[in-house]
């Protein structure tokens, strides 16, 4: 049996720590008032008979507790209380002392390894987890209701970034980046006038882009189409500049590709500030700026020519990478980029069918973009297509008080996620049960995001002058609070979920991808969605259900289930839950017949959703990605190339990562054993974690490694 320690370890049952702390309090009653030791037997005894497989150290605290009054041992029972109440109040003078010096000595793996973006050596970057360690300490024993940290260390649902909870800072994003640019913006107390040029126009926007990743824990995105009017500004200047010193006396046409020349510089070198910007700006919180460029060309758009400049640019220089420390081009992290697919692009005749080949080319050597398309996010969104915020969690559709559509700046509150086959393993297969457990868990999950709700209210604009004051995502006053743009549906706070599969495998017994399976599932996605509507009615806050793409908490919950349960067939055995409704990694299906069917659930979660397509050897294969990326356009809303190739990010080497003797990655090129610094596809069951590798060090294992 495991014991879930009240920080979340897991460590091995040990009888004698029950007896010693029920002897500790023995000492302190009267002789007739102790408790035997074939009574202190008896109550092990009934701990060990429940037969579980994990327990919180809290609940064997309770069961203490109840055998002592059951034998009449009163005054004993009220030490014991004392005893735990005293021992509850030292855990409470501190309790991160030995995750923080982990992180110092580079010791606390887990706490290093947590986010891929954050170097956790850098002193500046253990600064900001050392506070989110401080966060996280504070909300789980002082800031949340008791039960719902619980229901997080048992894995019922996921309280997300508890290591921001403690101070008033909301997820994720869209920048108001036009109304910042066009209108002037304030940071760090010095005033940022409308740019005169497209370069200049870039560097703010990166600023902008730094200061507010550095008061959110979110992602950000922005909207490139705002700097179509710089670009014209900067050719209108260059036109000027030429003919004023040039007319009369040069020919009209080598005037024009003097302006041209000009301009093509001033496009690479703004586009070039961006990608460089964005890479060498560290945030407070100690990482690249996590920014998503949203690639989206309107057919009403009056600089729909320059803003084809600019998109064909970001993908040129995205597809050339950016070098490393040692001169190699490999791919950057940030900024993340989405490409809109429209009738004008989308690879059926359209004037701007170019950019797309463009886009798939760079795709195929960089993974990115991704790609949404423009008609079925209008049939989705009441017409409207924008972009999602960094964390790919897309708002409800929301209008002014003049009756227009608003997306940019506006933010999601936070996020709280809820384990779906840990519901269906408990019900197995009786649907009465698991309604009835879906509804109670569900209700817990409302009172946690409500937390994250409760957090941010009364909160003044003074907290990030750079969102409320100047412009990202309003201007209010000094001293206003933000209250009126957590109601409305003007932000959104999103449900989460995890494991549809799962779910539909524990309660059915086939996948969701059958139609018994199907029907289920959908029913089980449907409950979901009429509850967030339901609790926005009731709040008149923007509830949205949204199909969490985070692949370390599929980890989580099904590492807590597997050692609660045990191994079951298709649910835990795996090591991961099957991200939001995604279909299971092992199913033969064809990328067309994934899309089609993910499309039905993507609908539902309108609160965020992207599905996955994978490849492979996809340098090879353009034919078949632009085949995808039109069915794309017509059959789903937003989809993601993976490729089953590795690649190095420290020497750029595109092939087949190796397995050492020492059973780690290895780049067969440069010897790089790091693994934040390569892609590693996934291999038969899709777990790349540790104790994968921890099988052993013989030939023979590693042989059988290489194998599967």
């Amino acid at each position: 049996m495991k014991i879930i320690k009240r920080d979340g370890r897991a460590v091995d049952y040990n009888r004698e720590k029950i007896q010693i702390a029920i002897e500790k309090a023995n000492k302190e009653v009267r002789p007739k008032e102790r408790a035997s030791k074939d009574d202190i037997k008896n109550i092990i005894k009934y701990i060990e008979e429940l037969g579980k497989k994990r327990m919180l150290v809290e609940d064997i605290q309770d069961i203490i507790e109840e055998k002592l009054m059951e034998i009449q041992k009163y005054e004993l029972a009220k030490k014991y209380i004392v005893y735990r109440y005293t021992r509850a109040l030292v855990r409470k003078q501190n309790t991160t002392d030995e995750s923080i010096l982990g992180l110092i000595k580079t010791t606390n793996k887990e706490l290093m390894e947590e986010n891929s973006n954050k170097n956790a050596i850098i002193a500046s970057t253990q600064r900001d987890l050392i506070a989110g360690e401080v966060s996280k300490d504070l909300t789980k024993r002082m800031l949340l209701p008791e039960k719902i940290s619980k229901a997080h260390d048992e894995g019922i649902l996921h309280f997300h970034d508890a290591d921001y909870f403690l101070q008033p800072i909301f997820n994720c994003c869209l920048i108001d980046i036009g109304n910042m640019l066009d209108n002037g913006t304030v940071m760090n107390g010095k005033m940022i006038e409308t740019p005169k040029s497209f370069q200049v126009a870039c560097t703010v926007m990166t600023q902008i882009i730094a200061a507010v990743a550095s008061s959110q824990y979110g992602g950000q995105s922005v909207d490139v189409k705002h700097l179509g009017k710089y670009l014209r500004k900067s050719k209108e200047k260059f036109k000027k500049e030429i003919e004023s010193k040039y007319k009369g006396k040069l020919p009209q046409e080598v005037i024009d590709d003097l302006v041209n020349t000009r301009l093509k510089s001033e496009l690479s070198a703004g586009v070039q500030t961006i990608q460089y910007q964005i890479n060498t700006l560290m945030t407070t919180n100690g990482q690249s700026p996590f920014v998503t460029l949203f690639l989206n060309l309107e057919k009403d758009d009056p600089y729909i020519e320059e803003n084809a400049m600019i998109i064909e640019e970001i993908i040129r220089q995205r597809y050339q990478g950016i070098k490393n420390e040692v001169g190699v081009y490999v791919t950057p992290a940030f900024p993340k980029l989405i490409y809109v697919l429209d009738e004008h692009n989308c690879l059926k005749g359209g004037k701007y069918d170019y950019l797309t080949k463009l886009a798939v080319k760079c795709s195929s050597k960089r993974l990115y973009p991704d790609y949404i398309s423009a008609k079925k996010m209008r049939e989705n969104y009441e017409g409207n297509v924008f972009s999602p915020m960094g964390c790919r969690s897309f708002l409800s559709p929301w209008k002014d008080e003049n009756g227009n559509y608003k997306f940019e700046g506006r933010f999601n509150q936070g996020v709280v996620s809820i384990n779906l086959p840990q519901i269906g393993i408990i019900a197995d297969g009786d649907e009465d049960k698991f309604w009835k457990l879906l509804d109670e868990r569900l209700e817990l999950c409302f009172e946690a995001i409500m937390c994250r709700h409760y957090a941010l209210l009364g909160t003044t604009s003074d907290i990030s002058p750079v969102h409320w004051q100047y412009g990202a995502i309003a201007r209010l006053k000094p001293g206003e609070k933000i209250d009126k743009l957590l109601y409305g549906g003007y932000s959104s706070i999103s449900l989460g979920y995890i494991g549809l599969y799962e779910v539909t495998k524990a309660m059915k017994g086939v996948s969701h991808t059958t139609p018994e399976g199907h029907d289920f599932a959908l029913r089980v996605m449907k409950k979901l969605r009429e509850k967030v509507e339901q609790w926005k009615k009731e709040t008149n806050i923007g509830f949205a259900l949204y199909g969490t793409p985070a692949e370390s908490l599929c980890y989580r919950f099904a590492r807590i289930d597997k050692e609660k349960f045990g191994e079951i067939k298709d649910i835990t055995d795996k090591g991961f839950y099957t991200n939001s409704y995604h279909v299971d990694v092992r199913e033969k299906i064809d990328a067309f017949s994934k899309l089609s069917f993910e499309s039905e659930f993507q609908k539902i979660s309108s609160g965020g959703a992207i599905s996955y397509i994978e490849i492979p050897n996809m340098q090879h294969n353009l034919d078949a990605m632009e085949s995808v990326v039109k069915f794309i356009y017509d059959n789903i809303q937003y989809a993601e190339f993976n490729t089953k190739s590795d690649y190095c990010h420290v020497c750029g080497f595109d092939g087949e990562i190796i397995i050492n003797d020492n059973l780690e990655w290895e780049c067969p090129q440069c010897g790089n054993t790091d693994k934040n610094k390569m892609n590693v596809t996934r291999r038969t069951c899709g777990y790349l974690g540790e104790n994968f590798w921890n099988v052993g060090k013989t030939k023979e294992i590693k042989e059988r490694v290489l194998h599967l």
